[in-house]
Order: C-alpha cells, then sequence, then structure tokens
C-alpha cells in the first residue's frame, strides 16, 4: 500500500517559498512557453450555499488541480469565504506527489502573479502604494509591491472596517513601512493602486490617476462585477493573463468591451509583458486584470514542492 502524498501547510509553504521566489516562478513558466490562452476554463459548479471552483493545468512536468469552494455566508460563521485544497500530481505517471493548503497557495500566488505584472509595469522609483481591501490578499499585495519595487516606503488603505484598516495599518508600520488610513481620492498620490476586494462596482474615479500609475484589479473572477471603471481601459494601456478569461471572467474588461469603451485589439498579455514585447508608455495610467488561472497555481505550488522536496 502506497504512503499517503505529504500535507504543505500554509506555515511551510510560507517558509520555504517567500513572495520574490513565487514571482520568480510566475514568470519562469510564462518564459518557458505555456500558453495561458491553452488552458481549460475554470470549472465553476453551484452548489448548497456557494460555488464549487476546479482549475486543473498540466505541463511535462508536473500535473495539478485546485478544488476551492466559495461560500459567501461564512464570513457570518467566522469561517473563510474562500476554502480549498490544491493536488499536485507527477506529469508523466500522474502518481500524486503532494497536497497543498489550497488557499494559502491561492495567497501566494495571486499577489505573485501581480508582482511579476506591476515587476514590469510600475515605474522603477515607485514609493506610495495604495490598498483597496484589508484581507490576506491585501497584505499579500504589499509584499509584491515590496518584492519587486524595494523603493516602497508608503502605504494608503482604504476598507470599509475602520479597525481592520487600523490593524492593517499597524501591521505596515510593523514591517518598517510608513502607512495610513485613506480614501478612494488617494489615488491621486499613488504610484500603484491595488484592488482587492469583493466589489462588484468601480471603486475610485480613474480621472485622478497619475499618469504613471500602475494599477493592479484582482477581485472578481466574474463578466459582471468590476473594481475600475471604463475611464481607465479607455485611457491606458491594458494587460490580462489571456484573451479568453478576459472576455470571460474579468468584468472589468468585458463590461468595457460592451459598452464600446475598450477594444479587445488593445489588449496585451502578461506573457508578452514577461518576455519584454511591450513598449511601456510613459504617459498613460497601466492596468493589469487578473482572475487568476491554473497554470499560476501549478508553477508555484511545483516550486513550493521542489523546495519541500530538497
Amino acid at each position: 500500500m502506497s504512503e499517503a502524498p505529504p500535507y504543505i501547510d500554509a506555515d511551510a509553504m510560507a517558509r520555504l517559498v517567500p513572495m520574490a521566489t513565487a514571482v520568480e516562478a510566475v514568470e519562469a513558466v510564462l518564459k518557458t512557453g505555456l500558453d495561458p490562452e491553452a488552458e481549460p476554463p475554470r470549472g465553476i459548479v453551484d452548489v448548497p450555499g456557494g460555488q464549487l471552483l476546479l482549475m486543473p493545468s498540466a505541463t511535462t512536468s508536473y500535473t495539478g488541480v485546485k478544488i476551492a469552494t466559495v461560500t459567501p455566508e461564512n464570513a457570518s460563521r467566522d469561517l473563510p469565504r474562500v476554502q480549498g485544497v490544491y493536488l499536485l500530481l507527477d506529469g508523466e505517471t500522474h502518481t500524486p506527489l503532494a497536497l497543498l493548503d489550497g488557499i494559502a497557495l491561492t495567497s501566494l500566488r495571486t499577489p505573485a502573479v501581480s508582482g511579476a505584472a506591476i515587476k514590469h509595469l510600475a515605474v522603477p522609483e515607485a514609493g506610495r502604494l495604495l490598498v483597496f481591501g484589508s484581507g490576506p490578499q491585501a497584505w499579500g499585495h504589499v509584499e509584491a509591491v515590496r518584492a519587486v519595487r524595494p523603493t516602497l516606503a508608503h502605504v494608503d488603505v482604504v476598507a470599509r472596517n475602520p479597525e481592520r484598516v487600523a490593524a492593517f495599518v499597524d501591521r505596515c508600520r510593523e514591517a518598517g513601512l510608513s502607512a495610513a488610513p485613506a480614501t478612494p481620492a488617494d489615488v491621486a498620490t499613488a504610484d500603484v493602486v491595488c484592488c482587492c476586494t469583493t466589489a462588484r462596482e468601480p471603486l475610485f474615479d480613474s480621472a485622478l490617476l497619475p499618469p504613471h500609475a500602475t494599477v493592479a484589479a484582482v477581485g472578481s473572477h466574474e463578466p459582471d462585477a468590476r473594481e475600475v471603471d471604463e475611464g481607465l481601459l479607455r485611457r491606458g494601456l491594458v494587460v490580462a493573463e489571456s484573451h479568453g478569461v478576459a472576455l470571460r471572467e474579468c468584468g472589468d474588461i468585458a463590461l468595457a468591451v460592451n459598452a464600446g469603451a475598450f477594444d479587445m485589439t488593445r489588449l496585451r498579455t502578461l506573457g508578452e509583458l514577461v518576455r519584454g514585447e511591450i513598449d511601456i508608455p510613459a504617459n498613460r495610467p497601466r492596468l493589469f486584470k487578473s482572475a487568476g488561472m491554473a497554470w499560476e497555481d501549478l508553477g508555484v505550488g511545483a516550486a513550493v514542492f521542489e523546495r519541500w522536496r530538497s
């Protein structure tokens, strides 16, 4: 009888793969020829009380699948809204290699993907970050921006719960950054803006953004929800993980297309960005919209496993 695959928990993951390493893992996948356009779509199954998400991906080295649940009412139960597990398999034999904490993996890979984009989009001297949100993804994005822009000095925080904002500000200060509660209008002084919320309508007026600002929006994977307005897409350089996902899951993009505010021929991909195939405009904001894709979980999950094994 074969042994059960090891379980790699959140603490081990944080110890094994710091944010900078996760960013490198994301970039490495895109530089080795994987085509995000060819990935199977996210499987979404409605179940009582929420949704079951299935996200499979494969390379010649590894195969993997994330099984996640989205349960909106869990907030009132003092439980996570999103839970899950990741199964990593050998790419040739498909033998189970490891189970990973699916939420810890998501909390690492999502900001790592944004970090890979921000690394190539943000101005080199970026020092001010504004974060919408106060949860694990918001904190992960502080870590990601800091990993790719060591010049980061200040974090503004916008969220609905004043107590959580205060706690987030304290956490930033404990990490050696200056920080303050903020309002949406404070995007006017930001070099980087990260949107990490469950909002379904734009969080701020993009006309206030400085022309050099970079925005990463990661809060939704639904075609009718968005965190940024049509004006940003009309005005800025727009990058997404893939054309298919942009129209299928990114309301920030799909709603702007439907309104005639954005032409999909203008969309560039993260792969193009990472490979240096995009000229970054100096006088227009840059938007990276991420819905999350299975290849990202596989790339970061494989990096976790390889470090655990070694």
